[in-house]
């Protein structure tokens, strides 16, 4: 990398620490970051990461999610657990998403996500991205596009979006021929094209399932 290119990066990483900053000099001493990933997908969990970063922490090339290689990711992916002052996971399986709906999932995943962060700290403040958690009392920003204006919350993309990938992995040596490594389980024309060959597994989520018979029309099945 050029001397160039590398102020551009460091400036650019600087920007997103806007917020951070800006709470950080409103008093608020620990700053955590949420996303999710998985919430559009027709199979597999929803999952949700929380982090705490270090308030001088710079991380190069950090971003939302889905702009960074999956190579980049991987690689993030192992500094944030390492840099983290505390970080969480939380994954809530298709079962409870069919049984609760998707946002309630989702905002499940979440609260577990953050649980799991205050074991080791509490943080004052949330920094999500574009949502409010119901059910916590800690004070919340939603920031549209988040996790490509905040630090915290990208860091916590990466975390939600790496952990899911290696779950869909996992599942596609479980359940062969739907592709599901490859697309990890939205409903891409190959997917569609599979659960109607093979039938859904119990990895589907029935209730993301319902155009089933306006797939097979399409495709002239019906």
């Amino acid at each position: 990398m050029t001397e160039e290119k590398l102020q551009q990066e460091l400036a650019r990483v600087e920007t997103m620490c806007a917020y951070e900053k800006e709470y950080t000099a409103e008093g608020y001493e620990v700053i955590c970051g949420l996303d999710e990933a998985g919430r559009g997908p027709l199979a597999g969990p929803v999952v949700a990461a929380a982090v705490v970063l270090p308030k001088d922490l710079r991380m190069m090339y950090i971003n939302d999610s889905k702009k960074l290689t999956e190579k980049r990711r991987e690689k993030l992916f192992d500094e944030i657990k390492e840099k983290a002052i505390a970080y969480g996971i939380g994954i809530v399986d298709e079962k409870r998403i069919d049984e609760i709906n998707i946002l309630q999932a989702d905002y499940e995943a979440m609260r577990e996500a953050l649980r799991q962060v205050a074991e080791k700290v509490q943080p004052d403040l949330l920094l999500n991205d574009a949502v409010t958690i119901p059910e916590v009392e800690i004070k919340q920003v939603p920031l549209i596009k988040g996790d490509a204006k905040s630090q915290s919350i990208a860091a916590a993309s990466v975390l939600a979006k790496v952990s899911r990938d290696r779950i869909m992995q996992d599942l596609d040596k479980q359940y062969p021929g739907y592709g599901l490594a490859k697309h990890k389980g939205y409903g891409t024309k190959a997917h569609i094209d599979a659960i109607i060959e093979l039938g859904p597994t119990p990895i589907h989520r029935k209730t993301f399932l319902v155009k089933m018979d306006e797939w097979k029309k399409k495709r002239g099945l019906l």
